[in-house]
Formats: structure tokens, C-alpha cells, sequence
């Protein structure tokens, strides 16, 4: 079974992203290992700026010997990419206005993560509202987060195009989470379509009302990065929160 299929049996779930860019070797070690106790699912591993691939492989290796949580790559770009981790997000930024980030990288990647032996899942990643770096750096025309329909457009053609992942972005550091009706709008659509993809929600996430919102919502996972660094307690509640709902199947 994959990895994507086996974290799917578990929903809802919850991800630590963490950034290698702002993050030691020792600091991520020790956000991992407070996420995992914490009861997170997976690792995710990536950011948008100021990615050292020698540093990342460090990263992903040390979190591998330390804990026994899968680690998900998070590239913001090819220098994004490590053999230490288990699977990567392969993706694809729907709302983006330069080609590069739309097929150019996943070309250049491709024969990469063959010879790395990763688990490769396809993404469709949609920047919304706020949007933050990965806004800038990804060129990206963000959604209107006041439009959950056009949210859910974004989300259901993410699927129709063969996403087996679809993430809903409102960007590190946003003031505010992703729409909660948009989520609600893109899992009825996604499912009304017969469509199978994991609808992951981050950016904005800083306490268990939001979270349990989102999973309310229809998240199928939902993401945190800083507030494993800054308040492991907290985490925790986040963690309790999602673990205690079931993702609603709104058909």
C-alpha cells in the first residue's frame, strides 16, 4: 500500500511543515520530535526561498533516525528535493502565472525523483487570499478568499486533472485561514465529481477552533509550521481537536 493510501485510512489528519530555509539541523530534529509526540501524521519538508540541498538532506536524514513519521517533500523548487525523505507533493501551482511553475520544474524534476525512488503524489496547489512568499515567488494570481466558488472551480479542476492531492494555501504567516465555506464548496465538488483526491487546508492555522473548523469544513488534513516552533502546547491542542472529528463526506 502507498503511502498516500495508508495515510488516506487514517483521516482527518495533520501535518508539521517544516522549513529548512529558516530552521537548523538540531531545530528541525527538535520540531519533529515535538510534533510526533505531539501526535502528528506526517513531516512535511519545504519552503519557498533560501533552500541548501546539502543542508536538506542533513535535515531529512536526522529526522528519519530520530522519529518514525512519514516525511513529505514541500519543494518550492528543484533544489527542494532530498532521497532521505519517503514522498514528495509533485506540484503543480494552478493559479500561477509563469509556465515554470506549471509543467517547467516538473520536467526538470521528473528524471530526478525516478532515481531518488520517492513516492510521487500529483498536487494541485492554489494560493488563496493573503498568499505571502509563495504568492511572490510562484507568481501567482492568488484567489479571492471572499470567492469560495471560485475556490472550488480551482479545486475541482485540480481533480478533473488527475490530482491524487489538492492544497489550499493561505501562506505561512497569513492573517487569516483559507475560506472555511471554499473548503466546504471544493470537498462537495471534488466528491460530488467522484473524485478521490486528499483536500489538505494550510496557512493561517494557529489554534484548534480553526483547525477543527477546517476538518468541519471538509479538510481531509490540515497543515501547521509555525506553531510547532513557537508553542509545542498548543500544537498539541491542535492535534487533540482535529483527531477528535471526522471529515464530513457532504454528498
Amino acid at each position: 500500500m502507498s503511502l498516500l493510501e495508508n495515510l488516506k485510512r487514517s483521516k482527518p489528519l495533520h501535518f508539521t511543515l517544516i522549513d529548512p530555509g529558516k530552521t537548523s539541523v538540531d531545530q528541525s530534529v527538535k520540531i519533529a520530535q515535538a510534533a510526533y509526540t505531539a501526535g502528528t501524521d506526517a513531516i512535511l519538508l519545504g519552503g519557498s526561498t533560501d533552500i541548501d540541498p546539502v543542508k536538506l538532506d542533513k535535515i531529512a536524514s536526522k529526522i528519519r533516525d530520530h522519529i518514525k513519521l512519514p516525511i513529505i517533500l514541500f519543494p518550492g523548487n528543484i533544489n527542494g528535493l532530498t532521497k532521505y525523505a519517503h514522498a514528495v507533493l509533485y506540484l503543480t501551482l494552478m493559479n500561477s502565472l509563469d509556465p515554470y511553475y506549471i509543467t517547467g520544474v516538473h520536467v526538470q524534476a521528473a528524471p530526478i525523483l525516478l532515481r531518488m525512488n520517492l513516492e510521487v503524489i500529483p498536487t494541485s496547489y492554489i494560493i488563496i487570499g493573503y498568499g505571502g512568499t509563495v504568492a511572490h515567488v510562484g507568481k501567482a494570481l492568488t484567489v479571492p478568499n471572499e470567492k469560495p466558488e471560485l475556490i472550488a472551480s480551482y479545486a475541482l479542476a485540480g481533480g478533473y486533472m488527475g490530482a491524487k492531492a489538492i492544497y489550499l494555501e493561505a501562506g505561512s504567516g497569513a492573517p487569516q485561514p483559507v475560506n472555511p465555506e471554499g473548503v466546504k464548496m471544493a470537498k462537495l465538488l471534488v466528491t460530488k465529481a467522484g473524485l478521490d483526491a486528499l483536500l489538505i487546508v494550510g496557512g493561517g492555522i494557529r489554534d484548534s477552533h480553526t483547525a477543527s473548523m477546517l476538518v468541519k469544513s471538509g479538510a481531509d488534513a490540515v497543515v501547521t509550521g509555525t506553531l510547532a516552533e513557537k508553542d509545542p502546547g498548543k500544537l498539541k491542542e491542535v492535534i487533540e481537536a482535529v483527531k477528535r472529528l471526522k471529515v464530513p463526506s457532504l454528498r
